[in-house]
């Protein structure tokens, strides 16, 4: 039923953008591309009429813009939110939107001090941007951890008094209240903390109704540090506190053991319970040497470090090397998963699809510059594993939906429809393709033609545009 009620409303769109056609002046034109709309299905070809940023007209008929688009051949679809986001600033922006994302968030780790998050990119964002009180730098703050991004120290690995736990909740409710779009966990780089501290954080995030992102406490196949049981951790804690649950990556904190996790995020929703989930399209992750994540290697067989490579030189790892490069920083590939674990975390009706993504002076994970291309070329159109429908809600619109509760500005993103945004991405389903390699991580994506923020291309003709920057703060209410 709320399908056809959908169809019947972009009827209406269709017909009343026709009909101011005659007499609207729009500031651009997108004409006679095949539009896809993945909350009403809608799956045609029509021209798109943008003013003032938002979309104004939708019609079969022909618009006249003060700039206009040609289009024709390529999918007009709603730009795509990166809920996993680690690179914010102008080098990671430029590669998201050549990957057609519009909208990136850093959501897993997120920052200590969110009204200075947000004012240090006002104006100077080519997307837009949004973060979470992270629970990872707020406990970095409290126990002192040297740490500039992830803890090395006591931050990650110590237990946390009483006192330090309340301080830490402190901090996540005063981000919150300053506009924060959820609270961040990254509990395997945080083994210290205790599951009454993880409750008390979830505490804070329910008071806002604000969901939590986690980066669960470990994987594998065996209890106890079982992916089951990391997943079991944090779903007991979203049904004691009524906090909505987001799991990140849930590709790479499951592994082999991605049939059961998927089960238990799928059994947990028809319970009743606000739960939700993201991958991303590689067999590999990537994550700091230095971590608590990785004291797991320490004490394992000598064929578990071959499986690492160090993002700087493009080196395996041996039991030597790793104990000599693990240094607060470096970066490593981890290749863990298979592709069938891979396939089927991304394949399912279960998942977003956010990146992870995050370079450092042209260093880091194919990810961040190819998500969203490997998804519409290999899964969409190559392998077939995904309909292009199916993609584009993965990509858009889960997310959107996501953050609606907390953000209500969402409501307007990830849909091509009449008062939506004009955050829009027009790519060529022919030819759009992921470029970058875990040698070259920073290679653009091809296929994406036209991508525009707010109405405003920053993407035209398959080129960056220099000097404009339409990217604006996605925010949660101010308290």
């Amino acid at each position: 039923m709320r399908d056809v009620v959908l169809a019947v409303a972009v009827v209406i769109q269709v017909s009343a953008g026709a009909a101011r056609a005659q007499s609207a002046g729009f500031d651009i034109v997108i004409a006679g591309g095949r539009v896809m709309d993945p909350e009403s299905k809608l799956d045609a070809v029509r021209s798109i009429g943008i003013k003032g940023g938002k979309i104004v007209a939708i019609t079969a008929g022909p618009l006249k813009g003060k700039t206009t688009i040609d289009a024709r051949g390529l999918v007009v679809a709603p730009g795509f939110i990166d809920l996993h986001a680690h690179g914010q600033d102008d080098e990671n922006y430029r590669v998201f939107a050549m990957d057609g994302v519009t909208t990136a968030l850093e959501l897993e780790v997120g920052t200590a001090d969110i009204p200075g998050f947000y004012s240090l990119r006002e104006g100077k964002a080519l997307i837009n941007f949004g973060a979470s009180a992270g629970h990872i730098p707020s406990r970095m703050a409290v126990m002192k951890d040297p740490g500039t991004f992830l803890p090395v120290g006591a931050g990650g690995r110590d237990p946390a008094s009483d006192e330090q736990i309340a301080e830490i909740k402190h901090r996540i409710v005063t981000g919150l209240a300053a506009g924060g779009l959820g609270v961040g966990f990254g509990l395997q780089y945080t083994p210290g903390a205790s599951k009454f501290e993880v409750l008390e954080a979830f505490r804070a995030a329910a008071k806002y109704h604000a969901p939590a992102f986690v980066h669960t406490r470990s994987w594998g196949s065996t209890d106890p540090g079982s992916s089951v049981e990391s997943y079991m951790e944090v779903i007991a804690a979203s049904a004691i506190t009524g906090a909505p649950l987001h799991f990140v990556h849930l590709n790479s904190s499951s592994l082999e053991s991605t049939p059961k996790t998927l089960a238990l995020v799928a059994e947990a929703r028809a319970h009743g319970q606000d739960v939700t989930a993201e991958a991303y399209p590689y067999s590999a992750g990537l994550t700091e040497i230095s971590s608590p994540l990785l004291d797991r290697f320490v004490g394992g067989p000598d064929s578990m470090f071959a499986k690492l490579m160090l993002v700087s030189t493009g080196e395996r790892l041996t039991r030597e090397t790793f104990a000599a490069k693990r240094t607060p920083g470096a970066m490593v590939i981890l290749f863990l998963n298979t592709p069938e674990m891979e396939a089927m975390a991304m394949t399912s009706p279960l998942t977003s699809i956010a990146s992870d993504g995050g370079l450092r002076q042209g260093k880091g994970h194919p990810r961040t510059a190819g998500t969203s291309a490997r998804t519409l070329g290999y899964y969409v159109r190559e392998t077939k594993q995904l309909g292009l429908m199916e993609a584009l809600r993965k990509l858009a619109l889960m997310p959107a939906r996501r953050m609606e509760g907390v953000a209500p500005m969402f409501k307007h993103k990830g849909r091509i429809r009449i008062g939506a945004d004009a955050d829009i991405t027009v790519f060529d389903p022919a030819t759009v393709i992921d470029k970058s390699t875990y040698q070259q991580p920073n290679v653009p994506s091809v296929g994406f033609r036209y991508v525009l923020v707010g109405g405003v291309p920053v993407v035209s003709g398959g080129a960056l545009q220099d000097g404009v920057f339409p990217g604006r703060a996605a925010r949660g209410a101010v308290h």
